[in-house]
């Protein structure tokens, strides 16, 4: 099983906030400052270069940002050794729901890990939360033809599909 981790800066609301819910839970592990961070863990990070693929499932772990990008050092992020944007998907939280590419920390490491294979995982992490089906419903097909591409480039000509 591929740990979770989350950075997390404390900007958002706390009784909204996935990744205390998902941490209280056991699901994964906070960090506060970025520089606790396991350097060997696949960053999500909507601004880099390479998309996330089943081709990434031998990560030694997984990370997701919970915090505001406007004040994340984004140097730092970018910097990392491995880190991979997600393809297109739709947010189903009741904050952004319905927007393309706003998602939660939930639904980020939901999509993250189905991509990679580990629908069940996803479908747990989600329960966590009371919209966290409606996440699976609204974006099945895109994360089905994205778990079942062969790379990064695969995927990014998948997502051109859902523009």
């Amino acid at each position: 099983m591929i740990p979770l981790y989350a950075y997390r800066d404390n900007t958002c609301d706390p009784r909204k906030c996935t990744v205390k819910k998902l941490e209280k839970a056991g699901f994964l592990k906070v960090y506060t400052k970025i520089s606790q961070i396991p350097r060997n863990t696949l960053l999500l990070d909507p601004t880099a270069e390479q998309a996330l693929s089943p081709a990434d499932k031998h990560v030694k772990s997984i990370t997701v940002l919970d915090c505001s990008w406007m004040v994340l050092d984004t140097g730092k992020v970018r910097s990392w050794r491995i880190h991979r944007a997600l393809p297109f998907l739709v947010a189903a939280n009741p904050v952004n729901f319905g927007k393309p590419c706003v998602l939660s920390s939930v639904e980020a490491l939901a999509g993250a890990l189905y991509i990679i294979g580990e629908k069940e995982r996803a479908s747990e992490l989600l329960a966590k939360v009371s919209w966290g089906n409606r996440f699976l419903e609204v974006n099945k097909e895109p994360l089905d033809l994205y778990s079942n591409a062969k790379s990064s480039t695969e995927v990014i000509k998948i997502q051109e599909l859902f523009f």
